[in-house]
């Protein structure tokens, strides 16, 4: 008898539903969110468990391939559609949802998630953290404007190295609870940009020793960052069969709504990881703002700002480019500036964007 299981995950405890081929439920349990209290809860039905099901979050990554390790069959299911899926129940519990995903993995209706490797784990948790050092000193920077705003002291344009010292001088002779508090900030600022430093410095010691990475920074507009973003995320390329869907998983196509005589394409999706939907942007517009060199890709890029517009371009650009990045790195060949025939209509810089 063929078994299904649905594991709806708290940080304490986590409950558990079996059910048959026919969906009828063998047993519900609430153990501890830990692998090896689960797979005790599992282990007399271990031979005849077809598929264990468990929603994407925090814990999923750790769980998944603890459980896999025990020999269970354990897949992460992406969490919209499971939400979706589940909103239909009347009644929102822990246990109505464990039902629900068991179901869910009995009838096949769900949408796997990729797990990264442990390594691609590591690298996105450093680029988040000096994601978050950059944001919070920025942060710090902007209020520090406002508030002196308020008294008639204007920081004005200043570079980022300059603004120490421009405060320090407007502040001179101010109130001394103002001049107390913007030190403070100034501080606190200070040690937010150096240890913001030291992290960047790591993603550039990463990227200098990886050969994937270097090859990638080759393209014209493609730093570092987008660089590592990128392998990060897709992790193992031979998961995606078509360089082309890598700007769809990405969330840089148009949505497409379609129902009777209602057929109409809109925004991009913003689906998937937006670091990396921002990354592949940014590389996008420095392509065709800032980069002079020719390239088939630029020329492109520009043909399709002329006729729709910049912003629209870029979107384009960013999708070929995860394409192009993708294809790179699945086939080990290096970024052609130019293509054989540079008069094809759609003017494509490597071979990666007919794949």
């Amino acid at each position: 008898m063929k078994l299904y299981v649905g594991l709806d995950i708290s940080l304490e405890s986590t409950s558990v539903c079996v059910v048959d081929q026919n969906g009828s439920v063998v047993r519900e349990c609430k153990p501890a969110t830990v692998p090896e209290a689960i797979g005790l809860a599992l282990k007399e039905w271990k031979g005849s468990i077809e598929r264990v099901g468990l929603e994407a979050q925090a814990l999923s990554p750790w769980l998944s391939v603890e459980l896999i390790r025990l020999g269970l069959p354990a897949i992460v299911v992406e969490t919209v559609h499971m939400q979706r899926a589940l909103s239909a129940q009347r009644n929102k519990t822990d246990r109505n949802d464990a039902r629900g995903i068991a179901q869910m993995m009995r009838t096949g209706w769900f949408r796997a998630v990729h797990v990264k490797s442990p390594e691609s784990q590591q690298l996105r948790f450093l680029l988040s953290g000096r994601r978050l050092l950059k944001r919070k000193f920025i942060d710090v920077e902007n209020e520090l404007r406002g508030a002196l705003k308020a008294f008639g002291l204007v920081i004005g344009a200043v570079g980022r190295g300059d603004l120490e010292a421009r405060t320090l001088e407007l502040i001179d002779g101010a109130p001394r609870i103002v001049v107390a508090l913007a030190t403070t900030l100034l501080r606190v600022r200070r040690m937010l940009f150096a240890e913001y430093a030291e992290l960047h410095k790591q993603i550039l010691r990463f990227v200098r020793d990886d050969e994937i990475c270097r090859r990638f920074m080759t393209v014209p507009g493609v730093g570092p960052v987008t660089a590592l973003a990128f392998k990060a995320a897709v992790d193992d390329p031979a998961r995606f069969k078509r360089s082309r869907t890598v700007g769809a998983h990405f969330g840089l196509t148009p949505r497409r709504f379609q129902s009777g005589t209602v057929d109409y394409s809109g925004r991009i999706s913003r689906c998937g990881d937006p670091e990396v939907r921002t990354a592949l942007y940014a590389s996008a517009s420095s392509l065709l703002v800032r980069c002079k060199k020719w390239s088939s890709l630029r020329a492109w890029g520009m043909t399709i700002a002329k006729r729709r517009g910049h912003k629209k371009a870029v979107v384009a650009v960013a999708r070929k480019l995860a394409a192009v990045l993708h294809r790179m790195w699945r086939d080990g060949s290096e970024f052609r500036w130019s293509t054989a025939k540079d008069a094809q209509p759609n003017g494509m810089a490597a071979t990666a964007l007919t794949a």
